[in-house]
């Protein structure tokens, strides 16, 4: 590949990224399992890691990690584009630590979850949650959304049952809306994700190799430290998903308007950002976000980037504990 493809390649992406992605890890079962395998835990069974698969009424399976002592208040991650459950190796570890039950699943489409070429939209992905979560009988739980996941996370909490959700944080996410439209005159271009869409019909591979190489971990920055772990792991979780899930769902994180959604969720949600994100810009989510919710608490991180809950773990996992208990 020539040097000038390289570089206009990553400036599709570093000259618009108002993208909603997420970092860490994920190879396991197919993702078209058809079943959860055979002699797994019971879904309550006390103090038992596991993991399994629940079926949405469309058929979908939804991978998912439930780990804990299951009588211990849940701790529910929601990844972003185009990663999975792994993304959150490093809060799911800390909670559990501190006597958490923790859960996360591969949003459908993504990681181990069926590759559907359908459903690819925030109503489903906050249907499927519903799913989850009755199969898994959450109750009084904390959602954390990271990027699209922070758009996912408010939209089920709008749509809980009463008693599933006890409160919400949003790191680095999308909502209100990230799409430039005449009510979000701050909003990104439609030619921004048009972008991201012709550089994963292009080459999905290398796509997913400048996005945590550049932008998303601040690496393009100069001084970062790089990780290159962080990196391989990014990569390898995108493609272990489906392209048509990854495509579908570039116009699900960009043009949702989760508007109403933050202004009918009642709980406290707790709204956590990098001031440098490239991905999703501070001034067009975060700042806007809590302007709407009813009982919003705003916490910026001075030069963290989008994947802030990676590059910086201890920072992250040590205000959402102080968040959950206070």
């Amino acid at each position: 590949m020539s040097q000038s493809s390289q570089a206009s390649r990553r400036g599709v992406m570093t000259a618009g990224f108002g993208l909603a992605a997420v970092a860490a890890a994920s190879l396991g079962q197919g993702a078209q399992a058809a079943t959860a395998p055979k002699g797994a835990a019971a879904p309550h069974a006390a103090n038992r890691a596991q993991s399994g698969f629940v079926t949405t009424k469309d058929g979908v399976q939804i991978f998912y990690k439930d780990w804990g002592p299951k009588d211990a208040q849940p701790v529910v991650f929601h990844h972003g584009w185009p990663l999975s459950a792994d993304d959150w190796d490093a809060q799911m570890m800390f909670f559990l630590g501190k006597g958490y039950r923790v859960i996360a699943h591969d949003r459908r489409g993504h990681g181990r979850s069926t590759q559907t070429d359908t459903g690819n939209e925030m109503d489903t992905y906050a249907a499927d949650v519903i799913a989850l979560a009755d199969h898994l009988d959450l109750k009084n739980a904390f959602h954390v959304g990271h990027s699209t996941g922070g758009g996912e996370a408010i939209h089920y909490a709008a749509r809980a049952k009463p008693g599933r959700v006890a409160k919400v944080v949003l790191i680095g996410a999308v909502p209100p809306i990230m799409l430039k439209t005449p009510a979000n005159p701050g909003g990104l271009p439609i030619e921004v994700f048009d972008g991201f869409r012709s550089a994963l019909l292009a080459n999905r591979a290398q796509f997913f190799r400048d996005i945590p190489e550049g932008p998303f971990f601040g690496f393009n920055r100069p001084g970062a430290k790089v990780s290159q772990g962080l990196i391989d792991n990014w990569w390898r979780q995108g493609m272990t998903g489906g392209a048509k899930a990854h495509y579908d769902c570039i116009k699900a994180f960009s043009e949702t308007d989760f508007t109403p959604d933050l202004k009918k969720v009642d709980v406290p949600v707790m709204i956590m950002h990098g001031e440098d994100d490239q991905i999703v810009p501070i001034a067009d989510s975060a700042h806007l976000a809590i302007k709407l919710v009813k009982k919003g608490t705003l916490k910026t991180y001075p030069g963290l980037p989008h994947g802030m809950a990676s590059t910086h773990p201890e920072i992250i996992n040590a205000d959402l504990l102080a968040f959950f208990k206070a």
